[in-house]
């Protein structure tokens, strides 16, 4: 059965309004003119109107898929809920285009009609999000009952206030951003790099301490992985005894949580730092007890091992290389869409879920 068969088959009003794009271009090129040959047969056939559009806009053809949507929203008579959707379809043609202000102009036409629904919301806050106005973002994100997005949102535009100078309210709005999602990661985080910036290790003692209490378990390790690769950046700021007071208050903190193998791992990790070679061996050897196969703990001990152990120069000019290409492991990974990253994120590049982010166990991960 060809697409345009599957799309109108049955019942008009089942045919979706947004398709899957078809796996190749040829496939596309194809429906696109199984369409383009229905619309001409029967211009009434808005659902397929509005499907074309799609196919357009998948292909890259921004400008025909807005004469479409322009074609349709002009047509006499046209039911209110087909020009909401046309409006919409329109907002997203000319945000794929990277035509912001007239894809904000089309989501506020189809709010205007529709009023303050859920894909309308959604589809303003993600556009105000990627144009930078982070403050309506996270307004929208509190319509929408997404405490998640409207804290992380609430934070972005603290910190931008904070480049600009502004101190005292960017502080505001961490703590605005903490009341309404207590387990915002965003909010901690900004909190201690604001402590950092004043070198007050009493204030990221207490910041530390608050934040692996309130952010969710799973989510730790995003806090860790902060302060952990920023610690070359604190001894340029603060000096060396700062970052050598820091780590031991992180691992005094770690120290008190309940066994979890993540957090004995970072625990190792900053003993590693600080040059405790020891404890780091012992922390590691916790999380081979908790988990065998946990390849990152294996990779600290690797290392570690090779500056202890007598070897020859090749076999550690070999061993070397093989290490350095297993730091080189994405070790982030999202738990809903499984895309694996270099980097930490909030918001999946993927799936856009919120806070799926997990540190890889496992190689299959």
């Amino acid at each position: 059965m060809s697409m345009l068969s599957r799309l109108i088959s049955g019942k008009r009003k089942s045919v979706p309004t947004t398709i899957e794009t078809p796996h190749s271009e040829r496939d596309t090129k194809e429906t696109i003119a199984e369409l383009s040959r229905a619309v001409r047969n029967d211009p009434d056939a808005v659902e397929i109107y509005i499907a074309l559009g799609n196919l357009y806009r998948a292909q890259g053809d921004i400008e025909r898929a807005v004469q479409l949507r322009k074609n349709l929203i002009a047509r006499p008579g046209l039911d209110e809920k087909f020009r909401v959707r046309a409006f919409l379809e329109l907002g997203y043609d000319y945000r794929r285009g990277g035509f912001m202000d007239r894809a904000l102009q089309a989501f506020e036409r189809a709010r205007k009609i529709a009023g303050d629904t859920d894909e309308i919301l959604q589809s303003l806050a993600v556009l105000y999000a990627e144009v930078g106005n982070f403050l309506d973002a996270s307004k929208l994100y509190g319509k929408l009952g997404h405490r998640i997005g409207q804290s992380h949102y609430m934070v972005l535009h603290g910190e931008e206030l904070l480049s600009l100078g502004n101190e005292g309210d960017a502080k505001k709005y961490f703590n605005k951003a903490l009341r309404i999602y207590k387990g915002s990661v965003e909010a901690w985080i900004a909190k201690f790099a604001l402590a950092v910036q004043k070198c007050d290790l009493r204030k990221c003692n207490s910041i530390l301490k608050d934040g692996l209490t309130n952010i969710t378990p799973s989510m730790r390790f995003l806090m860790l992985e902060h302060i952990y690769t920023s610690l070359d950046g604190y001894v340029d700021s603060c000096g060396n005894d700062f970052a050598t007071k820091l780590c031991k208050i992180v691992v005094e903190a770690l120290g008190t949580q309940e066994p979890d193998i993540i957090i004995q791992y970072y625990c190792a990790r900053f003993h590693i730092y600080d040059g405790n070679i020891e404890e780091a061996n012992a922390w590691l050897a916790k999380t081979m007890v908790l988990n065998p196969n946990f390849w990152a703990a294996r990779m600290e001990l690797l290392g570690l091992a090779m500056n202890e152990q007598p070897l020859s120069p090749v076999f550690k000019n070999q061993l070397g290389f093989f290490v350095n290409q297993i730091s080189n492991v994405k070790r982030f990974v999202c738990s809903h869409c499984g895309i694996r990253r270099l980097e930490t994120f909030y918001i999946c590049p993927k799936c856009r879920n919120w806070h799926t982010a997990a540190f890889r166990i496992h190689l299959q991960d």
